[in-house]
């Protein structure tokens, strides 16, 4: 399954790409349900179900603690891109 996230528009115009595949690391702000505006970072990626887990949104479980609650990816939008791998660096700067 592939899957993506849209860029913000200041993104957008600096790498000319309207979606990107989320990373940990990258911070992302929810855009739909019920985490709607909250921003973080990504902790974790879930490629094979196009879900990311995002920094402080945690659902309380019944035998006590918290989990952490996977969001679709297309429900988020990517405010800052992880660029400390070099591979995903050059193919940002390469679709100019």
């Amino acid at each position: 399954m592939d899957f993506g996230s849209p860029l913000s528009k200041e993104l957008r115009e600096k790498y000319k790409v309207r979606t990107v595949r989320p990373r940990e690391g990258d911070s992302v702000k929810i855009l739909r349900g019920e985490f709607k505006n909250i921003e973080g970072k990504v902790t974790k990626v879930f490629p094979e179900k196009g879900q990311v887990n995002v920094e402080g949104v945690t659902r309380e479980k019944l035998a006590g603690g918290n989990a952490p609650v996977p969001i679709r990816a297309n429900n988020v939008i990517v405010t800052a891109v992880n660029l400390d791998d070099s591979r995903r660096k050059k193919k940002m700067e390469a679709e100019k």
